[in-house]
């Protein structure tokens, strides 16, 4: 037996990548989502390079090339990056040590689920050689009916892919959540990242249905002769921004829920402080799940609706903007008199997180508007408005939860220093490339168009120059990563002297997680007597 087992240990392929380990297949996601991160980073460069002057297309060559960027651009970092990072690489990874479980609660679907993640990506990714979509990332009929040639299909049938992964990887999640805590571990003991992803997995559960019925009426209007979009024969191409919409909007909180979760993880740590409000961000994470799907046609408000149809969906997102405000109080009343340490992780999700998506969330309450939005749709506000969102959001948040965890999911501390850099160049790049397009938005500058008034050339300029900037702090994150595996600082169990489970076991963990069942006593994040900020810096990290 022993023999085998070691034969085992040596093989990749049956260690890696048909592991049903939660902890390698969350590993397998991040590595796999960096990689598509890369691949939809450099289109954005491509986009802001094109747009550093106005005229005619001289990066990207063409207009059909400059408009495949965009579709590829905002297809990977929704679908293959920022989805799969948040819900699968960080989820897999966390729920069973956060709530005391041996593994997943379906370990071979969850292998499954991350292979045809793989595939989705591999077959979005062969559309550059049979042809990219030029349709944008909503791919809105007529146009997208009419398409020619085989990128679309290609973008459909990647898409398909994609949302069964992510069904497949949801009802995984709710499985377990629901079945497979620890002894004591009650829904009011739930750490905040697991409440926010098991709110997730369900927008995942119940809104993708909703997309892929969208996707599937257009292919059969572009190749079974049907009409559910052809307005000439009855059709209306707005039934497809429905369901669209009914999917993508809580497509957002997808991408935000979880990052919201990581916040809640980190501040109480570096604060030393409990949480205050546990049950209020906990169950505004509920509020955002529900009111995420009563919102969505507020992105249709100049899509032919009446106005007065367009008010209840105006109202609804305002209100939604009250749990999110929940959450970012409860933060400041957490950070306030507390013991605070500004690592990389903090700075992360403190200046970062809450800073710039407190900028994207109020931008949002002026577009929830009606009349405002009429005058700022399909410009750069909006585009500044959703970058706020979700890159100095949401990416931020993915960050820190990069660094806070480094220890845990390696055995070696991080390079603090390095890591303090990483910070900035995205924080300055993020707020160069964003901030000014709200100025040219309300100049009336247009997105997804190559060409623009000379006279918004300097802020372009601006722009394109801070992507610059988000690119090199890209290749530094890889670079601090590299640095610190090489440097080999061993990390102790709890560097930090955090009070959820994952820190009770080593670092890494173990193949099984916990030698014994654990018995939780106690909500998280209840620290005792407030630890001095040295003490803490005695598991210091590579200089």
């Amino acid at each position: 037996m022993s023999t085998i087992a070691e034969g085992r240990k040596r093989s990749f392929v049956r260690d890696w990548l048909l592991s049903v380990d939660h902890k390698k297949i969350g590993i397998m996601y991040a590595i796999a989502s960096l990689f598509f991160f890369f691949f939809g980073g450099a289109a954005a460069l491509v986009i802001r390079t094109e747009l550093l002057t106005p005229g005619m297309p001289d990066v990207s060559k063409s207009a059909d090339f400059f408009n495949q960027m965009f579709t590829m651009h905002g297809t990977i970092m929704i679908f293959l990056f920022m989805i799969p990072m948040l819900t699968a690489a960080f989820g897999n990874y966390l729920i069973p040590i956060m709530i005391g479980a041996p593994d997943m609660a379906f370990p071979r679907m969850n292998n499954l689920a991350f292979w045809l993640y793989v595939l989705g990506g591999l077959v979005l990714f062969s559309s550059f050689y049979f042809g990219m979509p030029d349709v944008g990332w909503t791919a809105y009929p007529p146009y997208s009916v009419q398409s020619p040639g085989y990128g679309l299909d290609i973008w459909v049938t990647a898409v398909h892919i994609l949302g069964l992964s992510s069904i497949l990887g949801s009802i995984n999640i709710i499985v377990t959540v629901f079945n497979m805590r620890a002894p004591g571990m009650t829904f009011n003991r739930l750490p905040l990242y697991v409440w926010s992803s098991l709110v997730t997995s369900f927008i995942q559960l119940f809104g993708t249905p909703a997309l892929a019925g969208a996707i599937t009426t257009l292919i059969f209007d572009r190749h079974f002769g049907t009409d559910f979009y052809n307005a000439s024969a009855g059709g209306d191409p707005m039934l497809y921004e429905h369901l669209f919409w009914f999917y993508s909007h809580p497509a957002v909180y997808i991408m935000v829920l979880p990052a919201m979760g990581i916040v809640s993880e980190i501040i109480p740590v570096f604060a030393r402080k409990p949480i205050f409000g546990y049950h209020a961000i906990a169950y505004s994470s509920v509020a955002i799940g529900f009111l995420g799907f009563l919102v969505w046609a507020h992105h249709m408000f100049v899509a032919g609706m009446s106005i007065s149809a367009g008010v209840p969906f105006m109202i609804t997102s305002m209100i939604i903007a009250v749990p999110s405000a929940i959450k970012i109080f409860n933060w400041l009343a957490t950070l306030w008199g507390g013991s605070n340490w500004l690592t990389t992780p903090m700075l992360f999700v403190t200046f970062g997180f809450m800073g710039l998506f407190t900028i994207g969330g109020l931008s949002g309450i002026y577009l929830a508007a009606v009349p405002i939005d009429m005058h700022m749709h399909d410009t750069y506000f909006v585009v500044a408005h959703f970058h706020y969102v979700l890159f100095g959001g949401s990416m931020m948040a993915v960050l820190g939860g990069i660094f806070y965890w480094f220890p845990k999911v390696t055995g070696k501390m991080y390079n603090e220093k390095m890591g303090k850099w990483v910070f900035w160049l995205y924080f300055i790049g993020t707020n160069l490339t964003f901030f000014p397009m709200h100025y040219i938005g309300m100049k009336g500058m247009p997105r997804r168009v190559f060409d623009y008034d000379p006279g918004l050339e300097t802020v372009n300029r601006i722009a394109t120059f801070g992507s610059y900037i988000i690119g090199l702090a890209a290749l530094l994150m890889v670079a601090a990563i590299a640095v610190s595996l090489k440097q080999n600082v061993k990390a102790p169990a709890n560097p930090w002297g955090a009070q959820t489970l994952e820190w009770t076991i080593s670092s890494p963990p173990p193949e099984h997680n916990f030698f014994e069942t654990p018995y939780v006593t106690a909500p998280p994040y209840e620290f005792g007597e407030r630890a001095m900020k040295k003490k803490y810096q005695e598991n210091s990290f590579g200089a």
